[in-house]
């Protein structure tokens, strides 16, 4: 590591300590050269993850976005903002780990919505009225009957 003191190319760790919630390092430097002491910090690179919309735009992947949608969608609802941010940060992790450079929109939004279907159906009517873009009542009821139906079904499998 160069130091920015002297522009030497050779210095030691001193000290060592994990920072923000262990995702860096925070390292103490001493220079070989003139004993001057500089901090730096290491962290693991993220490649960059693009969605790709379903008109064919490509766009970085924000997850401010998703979790700015949830709270809309959670919005006077009883979801805590803890459980949201778990979620979001879930999903965020989920996509980087699965290595796509690009990520269909519709792969996120599903994922969000099958996230809010078991948090809270109003939050997740809500955010797929948004997500699908119902046209009119009808296929806003459409979603509404699937959810009784699905709802139902589990009832009667717990009952067996």
């Amino acid at each position: 590591m160069k130091c920015p003191y002297c522009a030497f190319d050779d210095s030691k760790v001193v000290d060592s300590r994990p920072s923000e919630e262990g995702t860096m390092i925070r390292r103490r430097r001493e220079c070989n050269r003139c004993n001057k002491r500089f901090t730096t910090y290491e962290r693991v690179e993220n490649i960059p993850l693009i969605v790709v919309k379903k008109g064919g735009q490509r766009t970085a992947f924000d997850k401010n976005k998703i979790f700015n949608g949830m709270i809309k969608a959670c919005e006077k609802r009883p979801v805590p903002i803890d459980t949201i941010k778990t979620v979001v940060d879930d999903l965020e992790r989920s996509l980087y780990q699965s290595e796509m450079k690009e990520v269909p929109s519709s792969l996120i939004g599903e994922q969000v919505m099958v996230a809010l279907k078991s948090m809270d159906q109003v939050a997740y009517v809500r955010f797929a009225s948004v997500y699908r873009q119902f046209k009119d009542v009808a296929s806003f009821m459409d979603e509404l009957e699937r959810l009784i139906s699905e709802k139902q079904a589990e009832g009667a499998h717990e009952t067996v």
